[in-house]
């Protein structure tokens, strides 16, 4: 442990506890939450770290206020985070919509079990991916990232907050209960200041600045409330003073930044992973644990001669279509394995375009695939 209390080393740990250490790591000092399985982990271990690093560490009375206090404490200048899985996620919901509508930076981890309602809760899920996209209303883009192991979300965690701080969105960890659960070794580092990203700040004096005026990455300047500028925010559609206007011609220009600043940078926000997609005749498109199953299922399929490739996405939201597209032509089939009943397959589906087949393999909940049934759709999908 440095002197100012981030951890340096090889340790042993579960995911949970390696996220809250990778917040740490990127800086974040606020933490509000309410317990629940699989997440408890994570606010446990944040409820300890963070008085050790001078943070703040509050449970609340429920998912809603949760969300709630890091926007507030985002907005007071802190990095803060909270965690939670399904039910707690759709609470969650009306306060994440706020928090695009405000654009402020902060971080959401979802430790997903098996559902619906309360579902298994000491069981992993992936059922809440498209409720990651599209589970707030109106019109906005979302970023989410989805680690595979407690290495990488420590990592991913990271990269959510500098996400966060450079686009000043809400960024989700899309984690799952068997990487929230697994114990593995984790190298955990000091963050070089150069490596972390701090929010864009004013540049100009008080009274010229307007709060959601946008620089040229369509990202405003966010001013710190208590240093002497004056702002105004609000969930209602407003102009770039962060006053209310009840136009539509407001409304047209704010949504579209709002999904503009996401969509212009997509290339930049997107990660994957690739294995053996260069000649690769089937491609199975993965993210989360399940990617690490079909890492075997790929290779297996390789050492009985036949062309499988691995396309794993890191960040899913948003959506890694241009590659799809590049790839429908070049192979048969996709093959998407999901512990739900199907997701992000239909959004393979709709980049493919009908080049390729697209096969779903879907488990409801409770485990993870067996590399040999990835091996067989991938056999079967190479005929």
């Amino acid at each position: 442990m440095t002197e100012d209390g981030v951890l340096e080393g090889e340790f042993f740990v579960n995911g949970d506890e390696a996220c809250a250490e990778g917040a740490i790591s990127a800086g974040c000092r606020f933490f509000a939450g309410y317990p629940i399985t699989p997440a408890t982990e994570v606010a446990e271990r944040m409820s300890r770290r963070l008085p050790q690093v001078g943070g703040v560490y509050v449970q609340m009375e429920d998912e809603l206020a949760s969300m709630n206090a890091v926007l507030g404490a985002s907005w007071a200048g802190v990095k803060a985070m909270t965690s939670t899985s399904g039910p707690g996620f759709s609470l969650m919901m009306e306060n994440l919509g706020l928090g695009v509508m405000l654009e402020t930076p902060c971080v959401l981890v979802n430790i997903q079990r098996a559902g619906p309602s309360t579902g298994l809760p000491t069981l992993i899920g992936q059922g809440d991916m498209m409720q990651a996209r599209w589970g707030s209303h109106g019109v906005y883009e979302i970023i989410a990232v989805v680690p595979s192991s407690p290495q990488e979300i420590y990592d991913l965690t990271i990269v959510a907050f500098n996400l966060s701080e450079r686009y000043r969105v809400p960024v989700l960890v899309m984690s799952d209960e068997v990487v929230g659960h697994m114990s593995e070794k984790v190298v955990m580092r000091r963050v070089a200041p150069e490596e972390l990203v701090q929010r864009p700040r004013p540049t100009v004096p008080p009274g010229d600045y307007l709060p959601y005026q946008p620089g040229d990455d369509l990202v405003p300047p966010m001013a710190i409330a208590g240093e002497g500028y004056r702002f105004h925010v609000t969930g209602l559609t407003h102009d770039e003073r962060g006053y209310p206007v009840m136009t539509a011609e407001t409304q047209d220009k704010l949504a579209r930044r709002l999904v503009d600043k996401i969509r212009v940078n997509r290339k930049e926000i997107i990660r994957l992973e690739e294995l053996y997609t260069e000649d690769a005749e089937v491609v199975v498109c993965a993210y989360g644990i399940t990617s690490r199953v079909a890492r075997r299922a790929v290779q297996q399929a390789r050492d009985e001669g036949i062309r499988a490739g691995l396309l794993r996405m890191i960040t899913v939201w948003p959506f890694a279509e241009d590659r799809i597209r590049e790839l429908a032509p070049q192979v048969r089939a996709f093959v998407v394995p999901e512990v739900n009943y199907g997701q992000i397959v239909l959004e393979v589906e709709r980049c493919a375009g009908g080049q390729a087949r697209t096969i779903l393999l879907p488990h409801m909940g409770g485990g993870v695939h067996h590399p040999e049934a990835i091996l067989t759709a991938v056999r079967e999908a190479a005929q």
